[in-house]
């Protein structure tokens, strides 16, 4: 059997002729626009209706609006595009359907929870790279409210909200990848494998997600022989502080130290004193993170090599009313000047 020449170890992919990010785009709703990243999204929605009737509308136009920032600064058009990845949390993936209604671009919907955004990154990229396409747009959105109502309870009910849970961050995060062009490169990725160790409480999904967080990390760096000080940022996407602490306890048990460069979006999209408890979480959590303030830390040269690692619960309410326990994954990108 012919051995496959991109892959390196056992769940990383190199690319021959990596893929240049081009464009990224962030769009958020008012909370979001309140915390320490404001100066880094392209635009602050006052109206956390987006000028619509329902959550779920507000999210498909809050998805659409990142869309079209991103392919504006790429200086493209919708048919220019080959083709583009995307997803959310709603029944069905329906925001990233329905936008992609409007776009008119070809399209592949993608469900890796909160993963998606960097799930996306990675599959586009394998496309750039193979000479399947040129031009790849990868996005994601997830909304507060609309997640509240399909996997805990309406906003309008009031339900307290232990310590130990997440915020849904109101927002979405979109990137152009280009077979050539100016800007950072994606070199490896890392494909995650779903592990559970047996987490039921739908609120405390940082604990449920790490286990699957750091095997992605010890495995990416194995497979590429690099050690976490190669990278000047290594970052969950929505582990938050308890997901964050159990990562680095894990790691360390692997006799792997990230206590130096790493953390988590949920950590840096909210001020602690914003009531969000444990953190931020969703899908356009590090979608947002990444495409804007990511985006631009490497564009400045604060940062240089960053590796990505896109977390997802991959739970439903289903599966939580017949008592399952919560499986996670996570999915690794290296993105380098």
């Amino acid at each position: 059997m012919n051995q496959a020449s991109k892959k390196v170890g056992e769940q990383t992919f190199s690319f021959a002729n990596p893929p240049v990010i081009i464009s990224s785009a962030a769009v958020v709703g008012p909370k979001e626009g309140e915390g320490p990243l404001k100066n880094y999204f392209d635009h602050i929605s006052k109206d956390i209706y987006f000028g619509q009737k329902s959550w779920e509308k507000a999210e498909q136009t809050m998805l659409e609006s990142t869309l079209k920032i991103a392919l504006e600064k790429a200086n493209l058009e919708p048919q220019d595009i080959d083709c583009m990845f995307a997803g959310d949390l709603l029944n069905q993936t329906v925001s990233a359907n329905y936008t992609a209604r409007q776009l008119s671009i070809p399209f592949f919907g993608l469900y890796g929870a909160c993963s998606t955004m960097y799930e996306s990154m990675m599959l586009g990229a394998i496309l750039v790279d193979g000479g399947f396409a040129n031009y790849v747009l990868a996005a994601t959105s997830s909304h507060y409210a609309s997640a509240e109502k399909q996997y805990r309870f309406p906003t309008e009910q009031g339900v307290q909200r232990p310590l130990n849970s997440q915020w849904t961050v109101t927002g979405s995060g979109a990137v152009v990848i280009a077979n050539q062009g100016e800007g950072p490169r994606i070199t490896y990725a890392t494909v995650g494998k779903v592990i559970d160790l047996g987490i039921k409480d739908t609120n405390d999904m940082g604990s449920a997600m790490a286990p699957a967080a750091t095997d992605t990390i010890i495995r990416h760096l194995k497979d590429t022989g690099r050690s976490p000080e190669y990278y000047d940022l290594i970052i969950t996407g929505d582990l938050a502080t308890i997901g964050h602490a159990l990562t680095i306890k894990l790691a360390e048990q692997q006799k792997i130290d990230l206590t130096s460069n790493y953390t988590d979006c949920g950590i840096l999209i909210f001020h602690p004193g914003q009531d969000v408890h444990s953190g931020g979480s969703g899908c356009g959590c590090c979608a947002v993170v990444t495409a804007g303030y990511l985006m631009k830390q490497l564009q400045s040269g604060k940062y240089k090599k960053i590796l990505g690692v896109g977390t997802g619960a991959l739970l439903s309410p289903c599966t939580v009313q017949q008592g399952e326990s919560i499986p996670g994954i996570g999915h690794a990108v290296a993105i380098e000047i």
